[in-house]
């Protein structure tokens, strides 16, 4: 019960020291309603990842950082705004919107006012 619409905000960058082209992706929720935090999980797992949830408070805020894996991200409730400093770029995510982030992508992160729930996993960095 998969309800998306295609990826509406892509950015290639590259995040690899290898040279290739990684993109980062955002795959909007299409549902009339918002999925649930086990739907999401189960989507996740049937990846082969493992996710966790965290949480932050209302305009909770991520200084620039990137991270050695690439990260998928699901936002359960609330919202959450990540931002991409090397391209100038802001992704808004909503409730069962997905965040693709490749290893290596320097980021930071507002949340919104009401505050985010997220499910988190970590895949291995792809080899060339």
């Amino acid at each position: 019960m998969t309800a998306w619409r295609s990826s509406e905000n892509r950015s290639t960058d590259s995040a690899r020291s290898s040279g290739l082209s990684v993109e980062t992706r955002v795959t909007r929720w299409s549902g009339s309603a918002a999925p649930t935090e086990k739907a999401l999980r189960l989507l996740l797992e049937g990846e082969g990842l493992q996710p966790y949830s965290w949480a932050n408070g209302p305009l909770d805020r991520y200084e620039p950082h990137s991270h050695d894996y690439d990260k998928v991200i699901y936002v359960v409730r609330g919202a959450i705004t990540f931002g991409l400093p090397q391209s100038g770029r802001s992704l808004e995510l909503k409730a069962g919107d997905r965040l693709d982030l490749p290893s290596g992508t320097v980021h930071d992160a507002l949340v919104g006012g009401q505050g985010v729930v997220c499910l988190e996993a970590h895949s291995p960095v792809r080899r060339a």
